[in-house]
């Protein structure tokens, strides 16, 4: 069984195999904050899902994919219903597998290769899984890492407005209009934006426009739909910042 649905009762450490992998389709979800005792790698084959580390936010389109290192906390979101593939690998010495957190981007072979080991079934002999395995290694050592990810400020003061954000129910406001709303001045605000996420409010506001609209392209939103949303005098002012952003226009990036 590799298949499951909301209603499956799962938990990958209970499985004893080399490689136990799962493919599910879910709507809105999410997952809590959690660790595995095993390594796992997951991927949205359509659809976009968001990870946080320990503070960090992390978004994945279909073209990336999460390396989560064994006793990792994390808690994925999905906002809108998503495919996605997670594998679970046992700690083995015989495999050369990441030690730390990475995003990757995900070519042609390593995708195949994913959605293959996804719907192994549970009891697949370590034997079969040999050959797949190794080039699956292979793949994921030599993957370019992405940095789509975004420190998140933990100062009480910006709580209530964090949380207000990531839950979408405002966009991050220009300096001036968030020193406003907090309360605070604009250098204290810079102040804590700097100390605690190493980039100034202004940078990190870009990169939060960058991730959201990430997240609502691959779910499948217009480039003039995302514009908008997020707030962007339009269209082509939009895809001139994805382009500055990433090198790409929004249409060959998804």
């Amino acid at each position: 069984m590799a298949e499951i649905t909301e209603n499956t009762r799962f938990n990958a450490d209970q499985i004893n195999n080399l490689v136990v992998g799962v493919a599910a389709r879910i709507g809105t979800h999410d997952s809590g904050i959690h660790k595995h005792k095993k390594h796992q790698l997951l991927l949205a084959s359509s659809g976009c899902m968001s990870i946080n580390f320990a503070g960090v936010w992390c978004v994945l389109p279909p073209s990336r994919a999460a390396w989560i290192p064994s006793g990792t906390e994390h808690c994925a979101v999905m906002r809108n219903v998503v495919a996605y593939r997670s594998l679970y690998f046992q700690h083995c010495v015989s495999l050369t597998l990441p030690t730390d957190i990475k995003i990757i981007e995900v070519n042609g072979l390593l995708r195949e290769l994913i959605e293959r080991m996804a719907y192994w079934e549970w009891d697949k002999s370590i034997n079969e899984q040999q050959t797949i395995l190794s080039v699956f290694c292979e793949e994921l050592n030599a993957a370019e890492e992405e940095y789509l990810s975004l420190k998140l400020p933990t100062d009480r003061r910006l709580k209530v407005w964090l949380d207000d954000v990531m839950e979408g129910k405002h966009l991050p406001e220009p300096l001036a209009d968030m020193a406003d709303k907090i309360g605070a001045s604009a250098k204290t605000i810079s102040r804590i934006f700097t100390r605690e996420t190493g980039m100034p409010y202004q940078s990190w506001r870009q990169q939060w426009r960058l991730q959201a609209s990430i997240e609502c392209l691959s779910d499948g939103a217009s480039v003039s739909e995302v514009a908008k949303k997020l707030c962007f005098s339009s269209d082509s002012a939009f895809i001139s910042f994805f382009r500055k952003m990433t090198g790409d226009t929004p249409g060959r990036y998804i």
